[in-house]
């Protein structure tokens, strides 16, 4: 059985997910920002709970849903809310996210995703693991149009996506009216591409701050501005 993953305020346990705990989800959960306090988040393919347990522990939001379709990644979600510190404020929802769509009426001050796609376009073989990252089971459009359903006025959507992706997701955000506030570019290393950009979007347009992560300086020394922003969480930061 797969070890589970502790973090500093909670456990992931993720035997059943495809889609494991992942540098993605910590960065997610980490960046998004709660500078308007939220009271209610909503977490798009929430896998195993990560993003919004950590949006937990950061945030002081009553009301924390999420939504899983994969029947394992949905039962390991609800599992590890309910042994996490603040399972009174986390409910998962086992749905599809375009009946949700269709179904809910709710609004919220932040949703956050971490959506499935494939990182380099290679199948592995595993089909639950494949169809987590394969970005046809919620396509960026499909995000994009719910987001603007659910999303407050003055909310805030957060998602973390390829850096080769950035400007189509740009494109489809605009025709539902959502703008870029806040880009972080993320590399491995110094010498490696961009390999991913959080994106932060609302209905006001602004002219977008854009600024770049580094993960590691060298093989498991890790920068300065990394550390900052994940030590909350990690074990050994």
């Amino acid at each position: 059985m797969m070890k589970a993953f502790k973090f500093k305020e909670f456990t992931i346990h993720q035997d059943q997910c495809a889609m494991k705990v992942g540098t993605d989800g910590v960065l997610l959960g980490a960046w998004a920002s709660l500078d308007k306090q939220p009271e209610s988040i909503l977490d798009i393919g929430a896998g195993t709970g990560l993003i919004a347990l950590q949006l937990a522990q950061r945030s002081s939001a009553q009301v924390i849903d999420a939504i899983e379709l994969d029947d394992h990644a949905y039962e390991q979600c609800v599992a590890n809310f309910e042994a996490s510190p603040w399972a009174d404020r986390l409910f998962c929802y086992h749905a599809e996210f375009d009946e949700f769509v269709d179904e809910m009426d709710d609004k919220y001050n932040l949703i956050v995703s971490n959506p499935p796609f494939y990182a380099e376009d290679v199948a592995s073989a595993d089909p639950s693991r494949d169809k987590a990252r394969q970005s046809s089971s919620l396509p960026f459009d499909e995000l994009v149009h719910g987001v603007s359903k659910f999303l407050m006025e003055d909310g805030i959507f957060a998602v973390i996506i390829p850096f080769k992706e950035e400007e189509t997701f740009i494109d489809l955000a605009q025709n539902v009216e959502l703008y870029p506030n806040r880009i972080t570019r993320v590399k491995g290393n110094p010498e490696t591409n961009f390999k991913r950009s959080l994106m932060e979007f609302s209905f006001h347009k602004n002219e977008p701050i854009i600024n770049t992560m580094v993960i590691e300086k060298g093989r498991h020394q890790y920068t300065k501005e990394y550390i900052e922003l994940t030590q909350a969480f990690y074990l050994k930061m």
